[in-house]
C-alpha cells in the first residue's frame, strides 16, 4: 500500500523523516520539486534504482538524474574540474538546471546507463530539499509518471500512474515551472544543451558564450546511447494520437479545422490544443487552452496537465497548434514534438 503524506501547508517532519529513512534504506519516494514531480531512490544502491526502472517501465538505457541537497553530495557523486560548473552552480542553483560531470565510482551503472557521466541537479522545492537532507544520500529522480507519458506536476498524476507501485507520494500541490529542468553537459571542453527546459537559452549564453544545443534535440530518436533523460524515446504522450500543427496563425487555424472535420467523419473524437488567442476559431466540445501565445512560461506550466485532462476526455486524437516561435520557446515545443512522436505538419 502506497504512503500519502500531504505537504502542502506546513509540512510534518516526522511524516517525511519517515519518508527519509525508507527512501534510505532503498524504497521508492515520490516528491515535488519546482519542475515536475520526481520518483526517487537511493542513488548509491543498485538494488533501489532498479526498482525505479520496474515502477516506470522504464527503458534500462535511459540515465537519471541524481537530485543533491548540498556542495558536499556533489563531491560524492561527480568530479568536477572545470570552473564554469561553479559559476553555473552560483547562478542557478537550488534551481531547474541538471549539470551532467564525470562520475564517481559511487554512483552505480544503473543511474547513467553505463556511461561515465552523471547528471546532477539542486531542485529548488522546499519539501525535495528537506526530504534528500534528512535522508543523507543523493536521490536517483526520473519524473513519476508511467514511462512515456505525460511528467506529473500534481501529486494526483503521480497517484493515477504510480500508486501501489511505490512506497510513498508527498503532495507539495502543483509545480511552479511544469516543464522538466535544462541539461547541460560539461563532461568535456565543449558545452551543450542535451535538453531545453526551464532554464532558457538566452541566459545560459551570458555564463557560457560558446554552448549550443545538442543537434539530436529535434531531431527525433538518436541510436546511440543518451546522455540525458528524453533524448531518445518518444516521451510526454497522452493516450490519444497527436498532431502538431505549425505554421502562420491563419494557416494553421485552417489545416486544423480541415483535419478536424475529416477525422470527426470518420467517427474520431478530436481534441483541440490552442491558445488563447486563436482559441475562438475552434469550435470543439474537447478543446483545452494551453495558455497565452505570447506567454511561454504559462503555456509550459500547463502543458503536461493539459495533455493528462484530454486522456480523461477519452479523446482518440488530438490536434496542436504551433507557431514560429523565437528560441525561448525550444523547450516546449521539443516537449509537444516528442510528445507527438515528431508526429508535425507544417503549412508555408
Amino acid at each position: 500500500m502506497t504512503m500519502i503524506i500531504d505537504a502542502k501547508g506546513k509540512i510534518d517532519y516526522n511524516k517525511l523523516s519517515k519518508a527519509a529513512q525508507i527512501l534510505k534504506e532503498g524504497g521508492l519516494v515520490a516528491f515535488p520539486t519546482e519542475t515536475v514531480y520526481g520518483l526517487g531512490a537511493n542513488a548509491l544502491l543498485k538494488e533501489a534504482v532498479d526498482k525505479i526502472f520496474v515502477a516506470k517501465g522504464r527503458p534500462q538505457d535511459n540515465p537519471l538524474i541524481v537530485h543533491i541537497s548540498s556542495k558536499k553530495m556533489l563531491d560524492m557523486c561527480a568530479k568536477v574540474t572545470d570552473e564554469r560548473v561553479y559559476k553555473l552552480i552560483e547562478k542557478f542553483w537550488p534551481g531547474p538546471l541538471t549539470i551532467v560531470l564525470p562520475k564517481k565510482e559511487c554512483i552505480p551503472d544503473n543511474v547513467t546507463a553505463g556511461l561515465n557521466t552523471v547528471g546532477i541537479r539542486m531542485p529548488n522545492n522546499k519539501i525535495a530539499l528537506e526530504l534528500i537532507e534528512l535522508a543523507g544520500v543523493p536521490v536517483a529522480a526520473p519524473s513519476a509518471n508511467v514511462s512515456g507519458k505525460p511528467s506529473p506536476t500534481e501529486a494526483q498524476h503521480v497517484i493515477e500512474d504510480l500508486f501501489g507501485k511505490v512506497d510513498v507520494i508527498i503532495d507539495g500541490g502543483k509545480c511552479s515551472f511544469g516543464l522538466e529542468s535544462t541539461v547541460i553537459d560539461l563532461s568535456s571542453s565543449k558545452p551543450y544543451i542535451l535538453r531545453p527546459g526551464a532554464v532558457p537559452f538566452s541566459i545560459l549564453k551570458e555564463i557560457l558564450e560558446d554552448i549550443e544545443y545538442d543537434p539530436s534535440i529535434l531531431a527525433g530518436n538518436i541510436l546511440s546511447v543518451p546522455k540525458a533523460p528524453g533524448m531518445k524515446y518518444k516521451h510526454y504522450a497522452p493516450d490519444a494520437k497527436m498532431i502538431v500543427v505549425k505554421g502562420k496563425i491563419h494557416k494553421r487555424i485552417d489545416k486544423i479545422n480541415e483535419i478536424k472535420k475529416d477525422l470527426e467523419i470518420k467517427g474520431y473524437k478530436v481534441g483541440i490544443l490552442c491558445f488563447y488567442e486563436t482559441s475562438h476559431n475552434f469550435e470543439s466540445q474537447y478543446k483545452i487552452v494551453l495558455g497565452s501565445m505570447f506567454d511561454y512560461k504559462e503555456c509550459g506550466k500547463n502543458l503536461f496537465s493539459a495533455l493528462r485532462r484530454f486522456n480523461h476526455l477519452g479523446v482518440d486524437y488530438i490536434i496542436c497548434e504551433w507557431g514560429e516561435f523565437g528560441i525561448e520557446y525550444l523547450a516546449l515545443e521539443n516537449r509537444l514534438f516528442k510528445a507527438s512522436a515528431n508526429n508535425v505538419i507544417e503549412v508555408l
